[in-house]
């Protein structure tokens, strides 16, 4: 989403900092976006991730002393079933392996984004390149 939302919807309008006038349209996206957040944005980032991580849900998964027996993951149904194993496992294994292809693109778009500035392809912007 942080790839691909601004440039197919646009940025939010108005100022991610008043302060320092920075708007959001100012925040390139990519990894570039990483040096142009001011720290107290990231500040403001990390205490509240700090936040979710320690009130999170008051549920019984969250006592540890009820783990041994709850499932992790599950939510009282089931979106992969079969009668049959053998095709349960083929179900599940391609999940597993559609997660790891995501995985896989998502490092090749910041290799791609950290090489030329653009998750894209605009490969003319590497400059660097030993093929040339």
């Amino acid at each position: 989403m942080g790839y691909i939302t601004p440039e197919v919807v646009g940025k939010f309008p108005g100022f991610l900092s008043p302060s320092a006038g920075l708007k959001f349209a100012d925040i390139p996206n990519g990894l570039a976006a990483v040096s142009k957040i001011p720290a107290l944005g990231w500040g403001q980032m990390v205490a509240y991730a700090g936040y979710c991580e320690l009130s999170g849900p008051q549920t019984r998964a969250a006592n540890t002393a009820d783990y041994a027996d709850i499932v992790p993951g599950d939510y009282g149904f089931k979106v992969l079933t079969s009668s049959n194993p053998q095709q349960l496992t083929s179900k599940l294994n391609a999940e597993i392996a559609n997660g790891r292809l995501a995985m896989m693109a998502c490092l090749g778009m910041l290799f791609q984004d950290g090489l030329t500035g653009s998750a894209w392809g605009d490969w003319t912007l590497f400059t660097a390149s030993p093929l040339r």
